[in-house]
Protein backbone atom coordinates (compact mmCIF):
# COMPACT_ATOMS: atom_id res chain seq x y z
CA UNK A 1 0.00 0.00 0.00
CA UNK A 2 3.02 2.26 0.49
CA UNK A 3 4.71 1.61 -2.11
CA UNK A 4 1.59 2.82 -3.95
CA UNK A 5 1.26 5.45 -2.11
CA UNK A 6 4.50 6.79 -3.27
CA UNK A 7 4.11 6.38 -6.99
CA UNK A 8 1.03 7.94 -7.13
CA UNK A 9 2.21 10.82 -5.36
CA UNK A 10 5.23 10.50 -7.85
CA UNK A 11 2.82 10.52 -10.99
CA UNK A 12 0.80 13.22 -9.17
CA UNK A 13 3.83 15.59 -9.00
CA UNK A 14 4.90 15.43 -12.27
CA UNK A 15 1.17 16.32 -13.40
CA UNK A 16 1.84 19.90 -11.64
CA UNK A 17 4.91 21.34 -10.60
CA UNK A 18 8.66 20.79 -9.39
CA UNK A 19 11.26 22.18 -7.12
CA UNK A 20 14.58 22.17 -7.97
CA UNK A 21 18.02 24.01 -7.65
CA UNK A 22 19.53 23.37 -11.25
CA UNK A 23 21.04 25.08 -14.28
CA UNK A 24 17.71 27.30 -14.68
CA UNK A 25 17.94 28.93 -11.70
CA UNK A 26 14.39 29.26 -11.27
CA UNK A 27 13.50 27.29 -8.69
CA UNK A 28 10.97 25.97 -9.72
CA UNK A 29 8.94 24.53 -12.62
CA UNK A 30 5.35 24.36 -12.97
CA UNK A 31 4.56 22.46 -16.57
CA UNK A 32 1.95 24.30 -19.21
CA UNK A 33 -1.25 23.23 -18.32
CA UNK A 34 -1.85 21.21 -21.53
CA UNK A 35 -1.92 18.17 -23.43
CA UNK A 36 0.39 18.96 -25.76
CA UNK A 37 3.67 17.20 -26.46
CA UNK A 38 5.77 18.08 -29.52
CA UNK A 39 7.02 15.89 -31.00
CA UNK A 40 10.94 15.97 -32.23
CA UNK A 41 10.55 19.38 -31.41
CA UNK A 42 8.11 22.10 -32.69
CA UNK A 43 9.35 22.01 -36.42
CA UNK A 44 6.79 21.61 -38.86
CA UNK A 45 5.19 25.26 -39.11
CA UNK A 46 8.63 26.94 -38.90
CA UNK A 47 10.35 24.30 -41.35
CA UNK A 48 12.58 23.72 -38.48
CA UNK A 49 15.09 20.51 -38.57
CA UNK A 50 13.31 17.69 -36.33
CA UNK A 51 14.82 17.01 -33.14
CA UNK A 52 16.98 20.20 -33.49
CA UNK A 53 17.76 22.56 -30.42
CA UNK A 54 16.20 25.22 -32.84
CA UNK A 55 12.50 23.16 -32.72
CA UNK A 56 13.30 22.25 -28.70
CA UNK A 57 13.60 26.24 -28.10
CA UNK A 58 10.24 26.76 -30.27
CA UNK A 59 8.38 24.23 -28.14
CA UNK A 60 9.47 26.30 -24.89
CA UNK A 61 8.21 28.97 -26.47
CA UNK A 62 4.71 27.99 -27.28
CA UNK A 63 4.51 26.15 -24.17
CA UNK A 64 3.85 22.90 -24.95
CA UNK A 65 3.84 21.09 -21.96
CA UNK A 66 6.63 18.42 -23.47
CA UNK A 67 8.92 18.51 -26.09
CA UNK A 68 9.92 15.04 -27.36
CA UNK A 69 13.57 14.05 -28.92
CA UNK A 70 14.94 10.52 -29.88
CA UNK A 71 18.59 9.46 -28.41
CA UNK A 72 20.98 7.49 -30.34
CA UNK A 73 24.73 6.30 -29.09
CA UNK A 74 27.82 6.65 -31.85
CA UNK A 75 30.70 3.89 -32.55
CA UNK A 76 32.35 5.71 -29.59
CA UNK A 77 30.00 5.91 -26.90
CA UNK A 78 28.59 9.16 -27.60
CA UNK A 79 24.95 10.21 -27.17
CA UNK A 80 23.51 11.85 -29.81
CA UNK A 81 20.19 12.93 -30.94
CA UNK A 82 18.71 11.84 -33.66
CA UNK A 83 15.86 9.31 -35.28
CA UNK A 84 16.72 7.52 -37.65
CA UNK A 85 19.54 4.65 -37.23
CA UNK A 86 21.43 6.62 -39.90
CA UNK A 87 22.70 10.20 -40.33
CA UNK A 88 23.47 11.25 -43.51
CA UNK A 89 23.68 7.42 -44.60
CA UNK A 90 25.95 6.84 -42.04
CA UNK A 91 25.01 4.24 -39.53
CA UNK A 92 24.93 5.85 -36.27
CA UNK A 93 25.70 2.78 -34.22
CA UNK A 94 28.60 2.28 -36.20
CA UNK A 95 30.18 5.50 -36.74
CA UNK A 96 31.97 7.72 -34.75
CA UNK A 97 31.06 11.20 -33.58
CA UNK A 98 33.35 13.31 -35.02
CA UNK A 99 32.70 11.55 -38.67
CA UNK A 100 29.27 12.11 -38.30
CA UNK A 101 29.37 15.47 -37.05
CA UNK A 102 30.97 17.01 -39.88
CA UNK A 103 27.61 17.59 -41.29
CA UNK A 104 25.43 20.03 -40.38
CA UNK A 105 21.47 20.25 -40.08
CA UNK A 106 19.41 22.06 -42.34
CA UNK A 107 19.47 24.93 -40.70
CA UNK A 108 23.11 25.35 -39.84
CA UNK A 109 23.23 23.78 -36.54
CA UNK A 110 25.63 21.08 -35.77
CA UNK A 111 24.56 17.62 -35.16
CA UNK A 112 23.24 18.35 -31.53
CA UNK A 113 25.07 15.91 -28.59
CA UNK A 114 22.71 14.71 -25.51
CA UNK A 115 24.36 17.03 -23.41
CA UNK A 116 23.76 19.94 -25.52
CA UNK A 117 20.15 19.23 -26.11
CA UNK A 118 19.63 19.16 -22.07
CA UNK A 119 21.51 22.04 -21.47
CA UNK A 120 19.59 24.32 -24.02
CA UNK A 121 16.02 22.40 -22.71
CA UNK A 122 17.30 23.96 -19.01
CA UNK A 123 17.42 27.18 -20.41
CA UNK A 124 14.72 29.77 -19.78
CA UNK A 125 12.29 26.99 -19.15
CA UNK A 126 9.31 26.63 -16.81
CA UNK A 127 6.95 25.06 -18.55
CA UNK A 128 8.27 22.19 -21.13
CA UNK A 129 8.98 18.61 -19.86
CA UNK A 130 12.20 17.39 -21.91
CA UNK A 131 10.75 13.51 -23.54
CA UNK A 132 13.53 11.38 -23.94
CA UNK A 133 13.03 8.65 -26.15
CA UNK A 134 15.72 5.99 -26.16
CA UNK A 135 16.14 4.21 -29.01
CA UNK A 136 16.47 0.59 -28.83
CA UNK A 137 19.78 -0.69 -30.37
CA UNK A 138 20.19 -2.30 -33.58
CA UNK A 139 23.31 -4.18 -32.80
CA UNK A 140 22.04 -5.91 -29.62
CA UNK A 141 19.56 -5.98 -26.40
CA UNK A 142 22.40 -5.34 -24.24
CA UNK A 143 23.57 -2.16 -25.95
CA UNK A 144 20.45 -0.86 -25.60
CA UNK A 145 20.71 -1.03 -21.82
CA UNK A 146 23.88 0.09 -21.70
CA UNK A 147 22.51 3.49 -23.81
CA UNK A 148 20.26 3.81 -20.89
CA UNK A 149 22.64 3.66 -17.73
CA UNK A 150 24.75 6.34 -20.27
CA UNK A 151 21.13 8.42 -20.77
CA UNK A 152 20.23 8.46 -17.70
CA UNK A 153 23.89 8.69 -15.79
CA UNK A 154 24.15 12.18 -17.62
CA UNK A 155 20.60 13.13 -16.83
CA UNK A 156 21.50 12.65 -12.96
CA UNK A 157 25.19 14.78 -14.18
CA UNK A 158 23.44 17.60 -15.10
CA UNK A 159 20.60 17.72 -12.30
CA UNK A 160 18.08 17.66 -14.76
CA UNK A 161 15.64 14.65 -13.33
CA UNK A 162 12.97 17.03 -12.82
CA UNK A 163 12.39 17.63 -16.12
CA UNK A 164 13.23 14.26 -18.05
CA UNK A 165 10.60 11.52 -18.85
CA UNK A 166 11.69 8.36 -20.51
CA UNK A 167 9.95 6.90 -23.14
CA UNK A 168 11.26 3.76 -25.40
CA UNK A 169 9.50 0.66 -27.43
CA UNK A 170 11.99 -1.54 -25.84
CA UNK A 171 10.56 -2.81 -22.01
CA UNK A 172 14.14 -3.99 -21.05
CA UNK A 173 15.65 -0.45 -21.68
CA UNK A 174 12.35 1.47 -19.26
CA UNK A 175 12.86 -1.37 -16.53
CA UNK A 176 16.66 -0.68 -16.26
CA UNK A 177 15.68 3.43 -16.43
CA UNK A 178 13.66 2.46 -12.83
CA UNK A 179 16.49 0.62 -11.25
CA UNK A 180 19.32 3.18 -12.29
CA UNK A 181 15.92 6.38 -11.18
CA UNK A 182 13.54 4.35 -9.17
CA UNK A 183 11.72 8.40 -9.22
CA UNK A 184 11.89 8.58 -12.58
CA UNK A 185 9.03 9.12 -14.93
CA UNK A 186 8.55 6.04 -17.99
CA UNK A 187 6.09 5.54 -21.02
CA UNK A 188 5.72 2.86 -23.03
CA UNK A 189 5.54 3.26 -26.47
CA UNK A 190 4.62 -0.24 -28.20
CA UNK A 191 1.42 -0.77 -27.56
CA UNK A 192 1.39 -4.36 -26.33
CA UNK A 193 1.02 -3.78 -23.03
CA UNK A 194 -2.41 -3.08 -20.88
CA UNK A 195 -2.64 -0.42 -18.50
CA UNK A 196 -2.61 -2.84 -15.52
CA UNK A 197 0.56 -4.37 -16.80
CA UNK A 198 2.42 -1.64 -16.65
CA UNK A 199 1.17 -0.31 -13.58
CA UNK A 200 2.41 -3.95 -11.89
CA UNK A 201 5.88 -3.38 -13.52
CA UNK A 202 6.13 0.27 -12.26
CA UNK A 203 6.08 2.04 -15.90
CA UNK A 204 4.12 5.47 -15.43
CA UNK A 205 2.71 5.94 -18.89
CA UNK A 206 1.13 4.40 -21.58
CA UNK A 207 2.08 6.28 -24.90
CA UNK A 208 1.15 4.49 -27.75
CA UNK A 209 0.13 5.09 -31.18
CA UNK A 210 -3.68 6.72 -31.27
CA UNK A 211 -4.93 3.39 -33.33
CA UNK A 212 -4.05 1.10 -30.17
CA UNK A 213 -6.68 2.98 -27.81
CA UNK A 214 -8.89 2.60 -30.56
CA UNK A 215 -8.77 -0.90 -30.87
CA UNK A 216 -8.70 -1.45 -26.50
CA UNK A 217 -11.52 1.62 -26.09
CA UNK A 218 -11.52 0.01 -22.21
CA UNK A 219 -7.39 0.62 -21.32
CA UNK A 220 -8.84 4.44 -21.15
CA UNK A 221 -10.58 3.53 -18.42
CA UNK A 222 -8.08 1.17 -17.10
CA UNK A 223 -5.30 3.75 -17.26
CA UNK A 224 -7.07 6.50 -14.82
CA UNK A 225 -8.13 4.00 -12.88
CA UNK A 226 -4.72 2.69 -12.35
CA UNK A 227 -3.00 6.54 -12.53
CA UNK A 228 -1.18 5.40 -15.57
CA UNK A 229 -0.57 8.40 -17.38
CA UNK A 230 -2.33 8.71 -21.14
CA UNK A 231 -0.27 9.68 -23.79
CA UNK A 232 -1.02 8.95 -27.93
CA UNK A 233 1.61 9.84 -30.65
CA UNK A 234 1.75 11.16 -33.12
CA UNK A 235 -1.49 12.99 -33.56
CA UNK A 236 -1.89 15.22 -36.77
CA UNK A 237 -5.46 15.51 -37.64
CA UNK A 238 -8.06 17.72 -35.80
CA UNK A 239 -11.05 14.68 -35.50
CA UNK A 240 -8.09 12.60 -33.76
CA UNK A 241 -6.98 15.57 -31.45
CA UNK A 242 -10.71 15.80 -30.58
CA UNK A 243 -11.34 12.16 -29.23
CA UNK A 244 -8.65 12.40 -27.42
CA UNK A 245 -9.48 15.29 -25.90
CA UNK A 246 -12.86 14.53 -25.17
CA UNK A 247 -11.13 11.68 -23.13
CA UNK A 248 -9.16 13.72 -21.09
CA UNK A 249 -5.85 12.08 -22.10
CA UNK A 250 -2.99 13.34 -20.17
CA UNK A 251 -0.73 14.22 -23.39
CA UNK A 252 -1.20 14.18 -26.92
CA UNK A 253 2.16 13.92 -29.25
CA UNK A 254 1.87 15.52 -32.15
CA UNK A 255 3.79 17.39 -35.16
CA UNK A 256 0.79 20.07 -35.22
CA UNK A 257 1.53 21.44 -31.61
CA UNK A 258 0.06 25.10 -32.83
CA UNK A 259 -3.42 23.22 -34.17
CA UNK A 260 -3.57 21.08 -31.22
CA UNK A 261 -3.74 24.13 -28.92
CA UNK A 262 -6.56 25.33 -30.82
CA UNK A 263 -8.40 22.50 -30.60
CA UNK A 264 -7.76 22.29 -27.05
CA UNK A 265 -9.11 26.03 -26.85
CA UNK A 266 -12.37 25.29 -28.84
CA UNK A 267 -13.64 22.15 -27.14
CA UNK A 268 -16.39 21.13 -25.27
CA UNK A 269 -13.81 20.15 -22.21
CA UNK A 270 -12.05 23.66 -22.12
CA UNK A 271 -15.93 25.07 -21.83
CA UNK A 272 -16.61 22.43 -18.55
CA UNK A 273 -17.87 19.62 -20.54
CA UNK A 274 -17.20 15.94 -19.65
CA UNK A 275 -17.87 13.37 -22.00
CA UNK A 276 -20.18 10.78 -20.40
CA UNK A 277 -21.19 8.53 -23.45
CA UNK A 278 -20.05 7.88 -27.05
CA UNK A 279 -19.58 5.78 -29.70
CA UNK A 280 -16.66 6.67 -32.20
CA UNK A 281 -17.62 3.85 -34.24
CA UNK A 282 -14.33 2.27 -34.73
CA UNK A 283 -15.57 -1.55 -35.28
CA UNK A 284 -16.49 -3.06 -38.06
CA UNK A 285 -19.83 -4.54 -38.53
CA UNK A 286 -23.38 -3.82 -37.44
CA UNK A 287 -23.65 -1.09 -34.63
CA UNK A 288 -22.94 -1.92 -31.58
CA UNK A 289 -25.72 -3.78 -30.14
CA UNK A 290 -24.93 -2.67 -26.18
CA UNK A 291 -25.43 1.23 -27.41
CA UNK A 292 -28.19 1.08 -29.83
CA UNK A 293 -31.88 -0.72 -30.97
CA UNK A 294 -33.13 -0.62 -34.01
CA UNK A 295 -36.66 1.06 -34.82
CA UNK A 296 -39.03 -0.36 -36.33
CA UNK A 297 -42.50 0.06 -35.24
CA UNK A 298 -44.16 2.58 -37.50
CA UNK A 299 -43.08 0.96 -40.44
CA UNK A 300 -47.13 -0.28 -41.00
CA UNK A 301 -48.24 3.12 -40.89
CA UNK A 302 -45.29 5.08 -42.83
CA UNK A 303 -44.43 6.70 -39.44
CA UNK A 304 -47.31 9.35 -39.14
CA UNK A 305 -45.84 11.34 -42.53
CA UNK A 306 -46.74 8.50 -45.01
CA UNK A 307 -42.74 7.82 -45.81
CA UNK A 308 -41.22 5.19 -48.47
CA UNK A 309 -38.68 3.03 -46.65
CA UNK A 310 -39.31 0.35 -44.53
CA UNK A 311 -36.70 0.20 -41.47
CA UNK A 312 -35.20 -3.13 -41.25
CA UNK A 313 -32.98 -4.94 -38.13
CA UNK A 314 -29.73 -6.03 -37.72
CA UNK A 315 -29.43 -5.85 -41.45
CA UNK A 316 -25.68 -4.53 -42.92
CA UNK A 317 -26.86 -3.39 -46.44
CA UNK A 318 -28.70 -0.46 -44.04
CA UNK A 319 -26.90 -0.27 -41.60
CA UNK A 320 -23.51 -0.93 -41.06
CA UNK A 321 -20.11 0.14 -39.43
CA UNK A 322 -16.67 0.08 -41.44
CA UNK A 323 -13.63 2.34 -41.21
CA UNK A 324 -14.40 4.48 -38.80
CA UNK A 325 -18.27 5.20 -39.99
CA UNK A 326 -21.05 4.67 -39.67
CA UNK A 327 -23.14 4.43 -42.90
CA UNK A 328 -28.17 4.32 -43.03
CA UNK A 329 -28.25 3.34 -46.35
CA UNK A 330 -31.78 4.06 -48.31
CA UNK A 331 -31.99 1.43 -50.93
CA UNK A 332 -34.50 1.37 -53.97
CA UNK A 333 -35.68 -2.24 -53.17
CA UNK A 334 -39.13 -3.97 -52.80
CA UNK A 335 -38.88 -4.29 -49.09
CA UNK A 336 -41.98 -5.86 -47.12
CA UNK A 337 -44.12 -3.97 -49.37
CA UNK A 338 -42.13 -0.44 -49.47
CA UNK A 339 -40.25 0.35 -52.76
CA UNK A 340 -37.56 1.80 -49.93
CA UNK A 341 -35.16 0.16 -47.36
CA UNK A 342 -33.56 2.21 -44.47
CA UNK A 343 -32.27 1.85 -40.98
CA UNK A 344 -33.20 3.82 -37.61
CA UNK A 345 -31.42 3.60 -34.86
CA UNK A 346 -32.25 4.95 -30.96
CA UNK A 347 -29.37 5.33 -28.40
CA UNK A 348 -29.70 3.21 -25.68
CA UNK A 349 -28.98 5.60 -23.24
CA UNK A 350 -31.15 8.50 -22.32
CA UNK A 351 -29.86 11.71 -20.69
CA UNK A 352 -31.45 14.62 -18.96
CA UNK A 353 -29.84 17.83 -20.03
CA UNK A 354 -26.36 18.04 -21.57
CA UNK A 355 -24.64 18.44 -25.54
CA UNK A 356 -24.85 16.27 -27.53
CA UNK A 357 -22.62 16.23 -30.68
CA UNK A 358 -23.51 13.99 -33.57
CA UNK A 359 -20.25 14.49 -36.57
CA UNK A 360 -22.16 13.44 -40.22
CA UNK A 361 -22.34 13.52 -43.79
CA UNK A 362 -25.83 13.86 -45.05
CA UNK A 363 -27.45 12.50 -48.99
CA UNK A 364 -28.19 14.92 -51.52
CA UNK A 365 -30.85 12.54 -53.22
CA UNK A 366 -34.13 14.06 -53.61
CA UNK A 367 -36.58 12.23 -52.04
CA UNK A 368 -34.22 11.60 -49.31
CA UNK A 369 -35.06 13.16 -45.66
CA UNK A 370 -32.18 12.43 -43.36
CA UNK A 371 -32.51 13.64 -39.39
CA UNK A 372 -30.67 13.22 -36.10
CA UNK A 373 -33.28 14.05 -33.50
CA UNK A 374 -34.23 13.37 -29.77
CA UNK A 375 -37.46 11.80 -27.90
CA UNK A 376 -38.17 11.35 -24.38
CA UNK A 377 -37.01 7.96 -23.19
CA UNK A 378 -39.27 5.41 -22.76
CA UNK A 379 -41.33 7.05 -25.68
CA UNK A 380 -43.35 5.26 -27.95
CA UNK A 381 -44.23 5.52 -31.46
CA UNK A 382 -47.97 3.88 -30.96
CA UNK A 383 -48.32 5.88 -27.68
CA UNK A 384 -50.48 8.89 -29.36
CA UNK A 385 -49.59 11.59 -27.32
CA UNK A 386 -46.58 13.43 -29.77
CA UNK A 387 -45.92 16.41 -29.70
CA UNK A 388 -47.47 17.16 -26.00
CA UNK A 389 -44.75 14.76 -25.30
CA UNK A 390 -41.88 16.90 -26.69
CA UNK A 391 -39.47 16.37 -29.50
CA UNK A 392 -35.75 17.99 -30.36
CA UNK A 393 -34.69 18.01 -33.70
CA UNK A 394 -30.93 18.82 -34.21
CA UNK A 395 -30.95 18.16 -37.78
CA UNK A 396 -33.70 17.94 -40.62
CA UNK A 397 -32.53 17.99 -44.38
CA UNK A 398 -34.67 17.58 -47.30
CA UNK A 399 -32.97 16.41 -50.89
CA UNK A 400 -35.36 18.91 -52.56
CA UNK A 401 -33.11 21.68 -50.98
CA UNK A 402 -29.93 20.96 -50.68
CA UNK A 403 -27.34 22.10 -47.84
CA UNK A 404 -30.48 24.40 -45.86
CA UNK A 405 -30.93 21.89 -42.25
CA UNK A 406 -33.40 22.75 -39.84
CA UNK A 407 -33.49 22.70 -36.20
CA UNK A 408 -36.69 22.47 -34.72
CA UNK A 409 -38.64 21.71 -30.79
CA UNK A 410 -42.19 20.73 -30.72
CA UNK A 411 -44.53 20.76 -27.94
CA UNK A 412 -48.36 20.86 -27.55
CA UNK A 413 -48.49 24.47 -27.97
CA UNK A 414 -45.50 24.58 -30.93
CA UNK A 415 -46.13 21.99 -33.58
CA UNK A 416 -45.40 21.74 -37.11
CA UNK A 417 -49.21 20.92 -37.52
CA UNK A 418 -49.93 24.63 -36.66
CA UNK A 419 -46.75 26.32 -38.46
CA UNK A 420 -46.10 27.20 -34.70
CA UNK A 421 -42.78 24.84 -33.86
CA UNK A 422 -40.17 27.05 -32.71
CA UNK A 423 -37.40 26.61 -35.28
CA UNK A 424 -34.81 27.96 -37.50
CA UNK A 425 -32.39 27.06 -40.59
CA UNK A 426 -29.08 27.54 -41.81
CA UNK A 427 -27.24 27.01 -45.17
CA UNK A 428 -24.34 24.72 -44.99
CA UNK A 429 -22.16 24.98 -48.56
CA UNK A 430 -21.01 21.18 -48.72
CA UNK A 431 -23.07 19.51 -45.96
CA UNK A 432 -23.87 16.66 -48.22
CA UNK A 433 -20.74 16.03 -49.63
CA UNK A 434 -18.02 16.81 -46.06
CA UNK A 435 -18.33 15.91 -42.36
CA UNK A 436 -19.67 18.51 -39.93
CA UNK A 437 -20.65 18.89 -36.46
CA UNK A 438 -24.63 19.30 -35.49
CA UNK A 439 -24.99 19.87 -31.87
CA UNK A 440 -27.59 20.52 -29.02
CA UNK A 441 -26.74 21.99 -26.11
CA UNK A 442 -29.61 21.99 -23.26
CA UNK A 443 -30.60 22.37 -19.50
CA UNK A 444 -33.65 23.89 -18.04
CA UNK A 445 -33.36 27.04 -18.96
CA UNK A 446 -32.59 27.45 -22.44
CA UNK A 447 -31.58 24.70 -25.75
CA UNK A 448 -29.39 25.58 -28.27
CA UNK A 449 -28.58 23.49 -31.90
CA UNK A 450 -25.42 24.42 -33.79
CA UNK A 451 -23.42 23.36 -36.97
CA UNK A 452 -19.78 23.48 -36.10
CA UNK A 453 -18.80 26.71 -34.80
CA UNK A 454 -22.36 28.48 -35.40
CA UNK A 455 -25.21 28.46 -33.70
CA UNK A 456 -28.60 29.15 -35.17
CA UNK A 457 -31.32 28.29 -32.93
CA UNK A 458 -31.93 28.95 -29.45
CA UNK A 459 -34.97 28.31 -27.24
CA UNK A 460 -35.36 29.49 -24.11
CA UNK A 461 -37.64 28.51 -21.70
CA UNK A 462 -40.63 30.42 -21.07
CA UNK A 463 -41.56 29.48 -18.18
CA UNK A 464 -45.40 28.64 -19.39
CA UNK A 465 -45.63 24.92 -18.19
CA UNK A 466 -44.90 21.97 -20.38
CA UNK A 467 -47.18 22.58 -23.00
CA UNK A 468 -44.58 24.91 -24.28
CA UNK A 469 -41.53 23.45 -22.48
CA UNK A 470 -41.43 19.32 -21.91
CA UNK A 471 -37.79 18.95 -21.73
CA UNK A 472 -37.25 18.85 -18.54
CA UNK A 473 -36.82 14.87 -18.66
CA UNK A 474 -34.60 12.51 -20.14
CA UNK A 475 -34.04 12.31 -24.07
CA UNK A 476 -33.05 9.65 -26.42
CA UNK A 477 -31.01 10.62 -29.80
CA UNK A 478 -32.47 9.09 -32.96
CA UNK A 479 -30.46 8.71 -36.16
CA UNK A 480 -32.32 7.47 -39.41
CA UNK A 481 -32.46 8.30 -43.15
CA UNK A 482 -35.93 8.15 -44.49
CA UNK A 483 -37.51 8.66 -47.76
CA UNK A 484 -40.11 10.38 -49.19
CA UNK A 485 -43.28 11.26 -46.99
CA UNK A 486 -44.99 14.25 -46.83
CA UNK A 487 -42.23 16.51 -46.97
CA UNK A 488 -39.25 14.51 -48.11
CA UNK A 489 -41.25 13.95 -51.81
CA UNK A 490 -43.10 17.08 -51.34
CA UNK A 491 -41.03 18.09 -54.79
CA UNK A 492 -40.52 14.58 -56.19
CA UNK A 493 -38.38 11.88 -55.83
CA UNK A 494 -35.49 10.95 -57.91
CA UNK A 495 -35.59 7.00 -58.56
CA UNK A 496 -32.17 7.05 -59.98
CA UNK A 497 -30.03 8.43 -57.53
CA UNK A 498 -30.13 5.22 -55.08
CA UNK A 499 -28.82 4.01 -52.76
CA UNK A 500 -27.93 7.11 -50.65
CA UNK A 501 -26.21 6.94 -47.21
CA UNK A 502 -26.12 9.48 -43.72
CA UNK A 503 -22.57 8.95 -42.76
CA UNK A 504 -21.71 8.68 -38.91
CA UNK A 505 -18.39 9.23 -37.74
CA UNK A 506 -19.16 9.61 -33.95
CA UNK A 507 -21.96 10.53 -31.34
CA UNK A 508 -20.65 11.91 -28.09
CA UNK A 509 -22.58 13.59 -25.14
CA UNK A 510 -21.09 15.33 -22.51
CA UNK A 511 -22.50 16.78 -19.18
CA UNK A 512 -21.45 19.52 -16.66
CA UNK A 513 -20.26 18.33 -13.48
Amino acid sequence: MIKNLVAFLLISAWFTSFSFAGNTGKGKVSFADNSVVAHRGAWKKNNLPENSIAALKHAIELKCTGSEFDVRMTADGELIINHDPEYNKLPIEKTKFKDLAVFKLTNGEKLPTLEEYIKAGLKNNSSTRLVCEIKPSEISKERGKVIAGKVVDLVKKMNAQHMVVYISFDYDILKKVKVLDPESITQYLEGDKSPAQLKSDGISGADYHYSVFVSHPEWIEMAKKNNIALNAWTVNAAPEMDWLIANNFDFITTNEPEILMERIKKSPIANGWTLKWSDEFSYTGLPDSTKWVYDTEGNATGWGNGEAQFYTIARKENSHVENGKLSLTAIREECESKPYSSARLNSKAAWQFGRVEVRAKIPAGIGTWPAIWMMPGGWSFNDGNWPAIGEIDILEHVGHNVNVIHASAHSKDYQWQAGTQKTAVIKVPGATENFHNYILEWNSEVMRICVDDTCYFEYKNEGLGETKWPYNKPFYLILNLAVGGAWGSAEGMDKTEYPQAMEVEYVRFYQKM
